[in-house]
């Protein structure tokens, strides 16, 4: 899900959680028992490096909020933000989880940096319409940087620009290709070369497609099944919302590989830069211990049955995805159990 059209493997999605209590791990309603590890295989990968820059300097992040937001959606997703950099959240925490993108370097050895929220950028009144292609996303940061008086600065040393849109904004390609991309804007447009990142707001649009695990894939040619109460199984967003719960985990999928891959050739594999296997893609729909095959891994759950692998600032718990560990070559998180 990068700056190319990425289809999910839609063979991940057939998966709900059953409800359990507080310290235990999920497991996938569908029948488990193999013992298996499905996390990747070091035989199958060919992860390489292209000789391309990483980002590794301290990495500035701003924020670019698009349309209309919900006060308590970007309170969820800035205090997710807020985690990249916090020492205090418990084990395992987002810090921990991008301890394993800082182990990718450079050619001179150097790994990827710190990772910051340095600012935000409130586009509440639709500069580019509610229609954005990729050209018109980079016209909407051009707008945040160079907008009258509170405008972002233009930092093209050591910053990411992300844009998150609101829930009535339509990408292209948002559903049928993809959630969330990243890529560079164009010298014409902003005079230098900046990396950059956009995810939209899945509570609305293609709910089961891009807040996957919190909602059932449509794609799956049946509907979720039921519980002895009338409801359904589906595993509970840890923040109360399918659409922001969802968003977090592709966040964090794109912060992973514009900070390994920002001008498409650095760490991918595949033979093809213009559609990359970048270090998240490796790891679709592996969230915890023995994932794969519809069944996203073993997650804690909270006391009220949500499940998350991440602990945060205030309190919050998130559900990201894994990504490509380079040295143990395989799909790695902070709550791995073995």
């Amino acid at each position: 899900m990068d700056n190319k059209l990425h289809f999910f493997h839609y063979l991940h999605f057939f998966l709900l959680l059953s409800s359990s209590c507080f310290s235990y791990v999920a497991f996938s309603w569908i029948p488990y028992s193999e013992n298996k590890n499905y996390e990747g295989s070091s035989d199958l990968v060919n992860l390489e490096y292209h000789m391309g820059p990483v980002l590794s300097s301290p990495i500035k992040l701003y924020v670019i909020w698009y349309g209309y937001w919900n006060p308590s959606h970007q309170a969820t997703i800035r205090d997710f933000l807020n985690s990249f950099s916090s020492s205090y959240a418990p084990h395992p925490s987002v810090a921990d989880w991008w301890r394993t993108v800082r182990l990718y370097t450079d050619q001179t050895g150097q790994n990827i940096s710190t990772i910051s929220l340095s600012g935000e950028f409130f586009d509440f009144k639709y500069s580019q319409g509610k229609y954005l292609s990729r050209l018109s996303m980079q016209y909407v940061i051009n707008n945040a940087v160079r907008s009258y008086p509170k405008s972002l600065p233009m930092n093209f040393r050591n910053g990411v620009y992300l844009v998150l849109t609101s829930y009535d904004v339509q990408v292209q390609d948002f559903c049928r290709a993809v959630c969330g991309f990243h890529y560079f804007t164009f010298p014409s447009i902003l005079g230098v070369t900046v990396p950059y990142a956009w995810v939209g707001y899945s509570g609305k649009q293609c709910p089961g497609f891009c807040a996957y695990p919190f909602a059932w894939p449509k794609n799956s040619g049946k509907p979720p099944p039921n519980t002895i109460n009338g409801g359904n199984n589906l595993m509970g967003a840890p923040n109360g919302d399918p659409g922001v719960d969802g968003m977090i985990s592709v966040i964090a999928h794109e912060l992973a590989e514009v900070s390994s891959n920002p001008l498409v050739n650095a760490w991918y594999a595949g033979d093809n830069p213009i559609s990359p296997t970048e270090i998240a893609d490796l790891c679709l729909g592996v969230y915890g211990t023995g994932a794969g095959g519809g069944y996203v891994g073993q997650v804690y759950k909270d006391s009220w049955g949500n499940g998350f692998n991440l602990h945060g600032v205030k309190g919050r718990k998130f559900l990201v995805q894994w990504v490509w560990n380079p040295l143990r070559r395989r799909c790695f998180g902070p709550n791995a159990m073995d």
